[in-house]
């Protein structure tokens, strides 16, 4: 299922299915600028590209390569659209490692980007460093719009669940180099607009 909301100059699509539902979790990318930021998840391709049809995009930037954020991304390969990640994130797409079968269910198996991608350079949105979740991960940065997309930086203050792997030390580092941009909006990609969100990233620093 994908439902849009429309925040002005951002366009929210928030995707889910009843597996999705049933396990508590759905996932949002935006449109910003005429670029889509993230793809949704695999067991969403039949909607995205649905939508992809009534639209024309810039191109894309991925988060980090989760198959939540960059499960769609052989989609947009093929009909050509410029990709802007983090090289780990490239790699990561173009070899993805297996997933537990909760993540299967939830969210269903990426297909491997097989073919080749452009390179997306845009002159305002900014891919930054925000690693901590994985590795690869980033933030999206408009500082003329003063907003963030967060990918999964925050996801709430009080988390009390991480995936194997994360770093919390450096999340927090990553949170605080985010509170010094002093962002007036920022959308989570599970969370959707974050109100308040420097009380809300110093709250969860604190935490």
């Amino acid at each position: 299922m994908l439902r849009i909301t429309d925040h002005g100059d951002v366009t929210q699509l928030h995707f889910s299915t009843w597996a999705s539902r049933a396990m508590g979790y759905a996932v949002s990318a935006y449109v910003s600028r005429n670029v889509l930021i993230d793809t949704g998840f695999p067991d969403v391709a039949d909607e995205l590209r649905a939508w992809l049809d009534t639209v024309r995009l810039d191109g894309a930037l991925i988060t980090h390569a989760h198959e939540d954020h960059g499960g769609n991304v052989a989609l947009l390969a093929q009909r050509g659209l410029p990709l802007g990640c983090a090289p780990e994130t490239l790699t990561a797409l173009r070899q993805p490692k297996r997933i537990g079968l909760y993540r299967q269910i939830c969210w269903g198996s990426a297909t491997p980007l097989r073919s080749g991608i452009g390179s997306l350079g845009h002159r305002t949105l900014r891919l930054v460093p925000a690693r901590g979740h994985s590795p690869d991960h980033r933030i999206v940065w408009d500082p003329d719009r003063e907003t963030v997309f967060g990918g999964d930086l925050f996801l709430g203050v009080k988390v009390r669940v991480a995936h194997p792997g994360e770093d919390i030390r450096e999340q927090v580092g990553s949170l605080r180099e985010v509170i010094a941009l002093a962002p007036k909006r920022y959308f989570d990609a599970h969370r959707g607009v974050i109100e308040d969100p420097l009380v809300q990233l110093r709250a969860k620093v604190a935490w």
